[in-house]
């Protein structure tokens, strides 16, 4: 039986917002920082963090960036037999290299992203195991070109404005100019048998504590702080903080295929990066050159933003709104109606 909604059945409150904001600045900062900048208590902190956290409103979670191994990311699109398409979906949520999954066009397309740690890995799924389904009658795959937002330490910018500028900075954030990196290395990095372990505990609790990163990867404290800095100083992981939409009021989603002029593709782009509604933004390959997944408060709002917004911009050609029927898989984490699942225990 699925889950009541948030919105019926948690409310948050101004603070609730302030201490998700602080989240978004420090993904690990101890609540003790967070209680002195914001003028609650430590255990007034910890108390609203928890019960976010088991109403599925937020996860923190460490994710490694396939670029930095050496690998492309892939956006994959895959119109389906009508009735087959949530077994689909499902299948493709269960595998550690796929981060996303949604079904849109009222349920007949699933929309996914791969980020396969491996050639062999990639090749296997997206070469073989796909076109081979026999439910799945169009498969279009684009490999993501450069990223706007989304990942690598830029967050989702509804909350922007929440905490005033000095708030922000007693919590650690520098107002740095706005910078793209490649999506691939040129000099892959190497993980270890014990980065690898470190890693997975990270991917199940992002503010694991640096005790339990130690048991997990079988090293000292001090070492596993050592190589979590390491980590994420080198760009091999980041710390991703997950906020469920619905709980903050944006009940339309949807995925948005733009054709933009190929002079203006990184204007385009870095423009909708500072939009609020857009979570994760990315110019790919293929027919349509952006690809952007937006949230509003209601249809009417995503109306609005892609016509007065989006459509406005200098060098937008054509677009394609395709509303998000129901996400499976949100940035590694299970999604149930709207709420973001823990992984189970054993994984």
């Amino acid at each position: 039986m699925q889950r009541p909604l948030i919105a019926d059945s948690v409310m948050l409150d101004p603070e609730d917002v302030r201490i998700l904001r602080a989240l978004q600045v420090d993904p690990r900062i101890g609540f003790a920082t967070v209680a002195t900048v914001l003028g609650i208590s430590e255990l007034a902190i910890a108390r609203r963090y928890r019960r976010m956290r088991r109403a599925g409103m937020i996860r923190v979670i460490g994710v490694v960036d396939p670029g930095a191994l050496g690998q492309s990311q892939w956006m994959v699109r895959l119109r389906c037999r009508p009735g087959s398409v949530t077994a689909i979906a499902e299948a493709l949520a269960q595998r550690d290299d796929v981060s996303w999954v949604a079904l849109s066009a009222a349920g007949s397309e699933v929309t996914c992203a791969v980020r396969s740690r491996s050639q062999e890995q990639r090749d296997d799924l997206l070469g073989r195991r796909l076109p081979r389904i026999a439910a799945v009658l169009d498969l279009q795959a684009s490999v993501i070109l450069r990223q706007f937002v989304g990942g690598r330490g830029h967050y989702w910018a509804a909350l922007t404005g929440t905490l005033t500028p000095e708030q922000e900075s007693a919590l650690g954030f520098r107002d740095r100019p706005y910078t793209e990196q490649p999506v691939v290395r040129d000099q892959p990095s190497q993980l270890s048998t014990h980065d690898e372990k470190l890693l997975a505990a990270l991917a199940a609790d992002g503010r694991a504590s640096l005790v339990d990163l130690a048991v997990a990867a079988d090293l000292t404290p001090g070492r596993a702080s050592r190589r979590l800095n390491a980590l994420l100083s080198s760009g091999v992981a980041y710390i991703d903080v997950e906020i469920a939409p619905m709980a903050l009021g944006y009940r339309a989603r949807a995925n948005l295929w733009v054709r933009a002029h190929p002079a203006k593709i990184k204007i385009v782009g870095r423009a909708m990066a500072q939009m609020p509604e857009v979570g994760f933004a990315a110019a790919v390959s293929g027919p349509s050159n952006l690809h952007a997944v937006v949230q509003c408060r209601d249809l009417d709002g995503l109306f609005e933003f892609t016509t007065d917004r989006v459509g406005t911009l200098p060098g937008v050609e054509g677009m394609e709104i395709s509303p998000i029927f129901r996400q499976i898989k949100q940035a590694g984490t299970r999604v149930d109606g709207d709420r973001l699942n823990d992984p189970p225990s054993d994984r």
